[in-house]
């Protein structure tokens, strides 16, 4: 005789069910939970996913639970918040722009290096020479600047591809997270920071000298002279960004969208570039689902598509 099939919940069961997981607090490892400050339920997560997706286009996983905890629950001592529930409707419902700023700042992530990717810049060192037989000017978007060892990674390779003299070079630097855009405005550096930099290179491109925590490098004027700093937003209707451009920089950044945002913003960049500018992106960054816009050249390097 065969066993009586299990009893199938009702509706009823079934929506209390999604209730209760909707309110259950996420799982943490062992002894974490009684060390936690405040209670983070399932739904604060989902909330904080959804918003920070309209906002900034970025695409939480559901690994990123601890991640988002940590970095906002110095959000709630800073502002005084009793619990996530609380901070997420006052900054949805009542606080203006400026906590908008420093939740999409502790969401964003910065890791950067000076020539991270190394393969990238010989490839744009020969692209400058090539374009500066064809153009007084040469105008450079660095999509993603963080704390600016990409933007004056950027500027070392023009010095270095022209030195007879540089050419009209502008290099755009840009990043959604304002406190990092400050400090790569700033460009100095500390030894940790610049210890990739073979010694000759450094000396030639930074000033040494002793600030009030020590030993510090700050980059030459003529660096500097490259690069302005601007905040945008690569989900903004609108961007300050202008073209004709001849190089988008927008390294590991499109990871945190999802493929019809990266197919949007790609969109946008493809007007912008000279017929013959490059976009260089991550190296686990993949366009091949904007076929119809760029093409690849090799070593996450592309050009636009052949017929646009």
């Amino acid at each position: 005789m065969s066993p009586e099939p299990p009893k199938q919940p009702t509706l009823s069961e079934r929506l209390a069910s999604i209730r209760q997981a909707s309110n259950a607090v996420l799982p943490t490892g062992a002894g974490e939970a009684a060390a936690r400050e405040f209670v983070f339920r399932a739904a604060d997560f989902e909330r904080v996913r959804k918003l920070i997706y309209d906002k900034a286009g970025i695409s939480l996983s559901l690994a990123k639970q601890d991640m988002v905890y940590s970095r906002l629950a110095r959000r709630l001592r800073a502002t005084g918040m009793k619990s996530f529930k609380q901070y997420l409707d006052q900054l949805e419902f009542s606080r203006g722009a400026a906590e908008w700023e420093e939740f999409v700042n502790a969401l964003t992530t910065n890791l950067t290096s000076f020539f991270r990717e190394p393969h990238h810049f010989p490839v744009l060192a020969q692209h400058l020479r090539a374009v500066a037989e064809k153009r007084k000017q040469i105008n450079i978007w660095c999509c993603a600047a963080s704390t600016g060892e990409e933007p004056y990674s950027i500027a070392i390779t023009v010095a270095e591809a022209f030195p007879g003299g540089v050419p009209q070079v502008s290099v755009l630097c840009s990043d959604l997270d304002t406190h990092v855009l400050a400090t790569a405005e700033k460009g100095v550096y500390t030894p940790d920071r610049v210890d990739k930099i073979p010694p000759d290179q450094l000396k030639r491109h930074f000033i040494r000298s002793l600030g009030p925590s020590g030993e510090v490098y700050g980059a030459r004027p003529e660096l500097r002279r490259m690069l302005s700093f601007r905040r945008i937003n690569l989900l903004d209707p609108v961007w300050s960004a202008r073209g004709p451009l001849d190089v988008i920089f927008c390294r590991n950044v499109m990871i945190y969208f999802d493929k019809p945002t990266q197919y949007k913003i790609l969109a946008r960049f493809a007007p912008m570039l000279q017929p013959d500018g490059l976009l260089f992106a991550g190296h686990s960054e993949s366009f091949l689902h904007a076929a119809d816009l760029f093409r690849s050249l090799g070593k996450t390097v592309y050009a636009l598509a052949a017929k646009r």
